[in-house]
């Protein structure tokens, strides 16, 4: 969460209203939950992390032990602190101990409530009435400016599996300003809502959608589409994408995603298996900005899509393409060509890759600092020798399963990356002097391996 800017100058605070605030027992340390009919239940500290921060609406703190505080005169020592610094405390609380925080007292139900200490809320639990916590946060967020929160930058709710499209459109319509929201592992959520999300939110630049089944496409709704002219009617302003395992994801929906898009610099596709090669031509000719681009498990892509890849040019920096094993040489050719600012490249799996693939990568990216090239058979020494001569810089390298890898090319490595952090060479055929030698030249590298007798 992030921390908010808080100034010293004195604050009015407004007659206190009910709020949201999180039932507990002081002699439970368990977190409360709610059923789906509503009522609480408590689980063991083990799953607490799972089923906490529950949204109830109760009355203001003090209303009805008036009579009882009156009888008693002393105060607390943390009463004596001034607001500035409670709000600097509550400003490292995560949202459901802030909503507990509301329930002590009527002056910790004001500082909580704070405007700056609510520009991000995370809820978490797999047993959360996600929409319902969502419609009570917005509505007392919302009580001095009626109808609309404008503190409310990043919402994350991941892992709830009980959210649904309701949630997200009271999101939409209350929270205009939204930058951020994080929904991965939702798989109740469609088109629809995530429609209405970013037609409502212009603002928002980063979006986690991984894991949400149903959701085959992001676009404006057909009315916010109507209301732009047509050169602003693709303008859809996020930055990051993750749409990992969304796995009705297909390449028509890929083009929609590009073409309403533009300003894409991070897109995640893991295992959207429905993918082909045609579907990452549109993305090379509405987004040409994208630095990260993973594919892993898009076993439909190959060598083509590779070329219309490498479209992207000078902007690629990581690039996943882990067990497609429809790519060879060929296809890492145009990677390496037409990508020299590469730095990360994940080819694990990708049977296809030989030592002369390796050579024009590391002829043409010289800038590498990671490679994964795990379970790639015909990649030998020959390639790790090119690799060490031209990419200086490297500092991980994975060889896992490289069933040609033999010593000679691990001390080439050794002796030219002197800046190598981790190596992993996991199931591979080298002897225990070679794992010393890299030892002796690299001494912060961190070796995986298998073989008993090195240590």
């Amino acid at each position: 969460m992030r921390r908010p800017c808080l100034d010293s100058s004195p604050r009015t605070l407004s007659t206190p209203s009910p709020g949201l605030i999180l039932p507990s027992k002081s002699s439970s340390l368990s977190s409360p939950a709610l059923s789906s009919n509503g009522h609480e239940t408590h689980s063991s500290s083990s799953s607490s992390a799972h089923a906490e921060t529950v949204a109830v609406v109760h009355s203001q703190p003090g209303t009805h032990t008036r009579s009882r505080q009156s009888k008693t005169h002393h105060h607390a020592l943390v009463d004596l602190l001034p607001d500035l610094t409670f709000l600097q405390i509550f400003s490292h609380l995560p949202t459901n101990q802030l909503c507990r925080c509301a329930r002590v007292c009527r002056r910790w139900y004001n500082l909580a409530w704070d405007p700056r200490l609510w520009s991000t809320v995370r809820l978490t639990g797999e047993l959360l009435h996600a929409d319902r916590a969502i419609r009570v946060l917005t509505h007392r967020l919302c009580q001095d400016t009626p109808n609309v929160c404008l503190t409310l930058e990043t919402v994350v709710v991941n892992g709830c599996k009980r959210l649904t499209d309701r949630g997200l459109h009271v999101l939409a319509q209350c929270c205009p300003e939204l930058r951020r929201l994080e929904v991965a592992g939702c798989y109740n959520i469609s088109n629809d809502a995530v429609f209405e999300v970013v037609s409502r939110c212009p603002g928002l630049e980063h979006l986690n959608l991984s894991g949400c089944s149903k959701v085959t496409c992001i676009s404006l709704t057909q009315e916010a589409s109507l209301q732009l002219s047509p050169l602003h009617g693709q303008q859809i302003s996020i930055h990051y994408l993750d749409m990992t395992d969304c796995f009705s994801l297909e390449d028509e929906g890929l083009r929609t995603i590009a073409s309403h898009c533009p300003r894409l610099t991070h897109l995640y596709l893991r295992r959207c298996i429905r993918l082909t090669d045609e579907a990452l031509r549109h993305l090379a000719l509405h987004c040409p900005s994208i630095k990260e681009l993973s594919l892993s498990d898009c076993r439909l892509v190959g060598d083509f899509g590779l070329r219309e890849v490498a479209r992207l040019e000078g902007c690629l920096r990581y690039l996943s393409v882990a067990h497609c094993t429809r790519i060879t040489d060929v296809g890492m050719r145009y990677v390496a060509r037409y990508c020299p600012r590469l730095r990360y490249l994940n080819a694990r799996g990708c049977e296809g890759l030989t030592d002369h693939g390796m050579s024009h990568l590391a002829r043409s990216c010289p800038k590498l600092k990671s490679l994964d090239v795990g379970k790639c058979p015909l990649v030998s020494d020959s390639g790790l020798e090119q690799l060490a001569m031209y990419c200086q810089g490297l500092r991980r390298m994975s060889l896992r399963a490289c069933e040609s890898v033999t010593g000679r090319g691990l001390k080439a490595l050794a002796a030219n990356c002197c800046e190598l952090q981790l190596l992993n060479v996991q199931d591979c055929e080298v002897s225990p002097e070679a794992l010393r030698f890299v030892r002796r030249h690299c001494r912060r590298c961190v070796i995986e391996h298998t073989n008993p007798a090195f240590y």
